[in-house]
């Protein structure tokens, strides 16, 4: 027996970081929810393991990305100080991170 709404990880396009969370967070609720059938489950978390592991390579990718962007000639990271818009009218310093 086949669900035909459901797809195989090769017939779900890419997706952007923010839609990937989104999904995971849909899947944990359906999982605490304790509503589906152990299949279901099982399904569930194979999706949410998947979309984990695509979720973490976006982020690995960023940070190459980041560091090839922010190294200097020598390959050592250029660090340059983050100035934020100054609409703090309290006058604190704003931390260096």
């Amino acid at each position: 027996m086949s669900d035909t709404t459901s797809s195989s990880p090769q017939d779900v396009p890419p997706q952007d970081f923010a839609a990937t969370v989104e999904q995971l967070e849909t899947l944990v609720e359906r999982l605490e929810s304790g509503a589906l059938s152990l299949e279901d489950s099982l399904t569930a978390f194979e999706q949410g393991v998947r979309l984990t592991r695509e979720a973490q390579n976006r982020l690995d990718n960023a940070e190459l990305k980041v560091r090839a962007l922010s190294e200097d000639g020598d390959g050592r990271l250029a660090v340059t100080p983050f100035n934020a818009p100054d609409d703090d009218a309290a006058g604190e310093e704003n931390p260096p991170w």
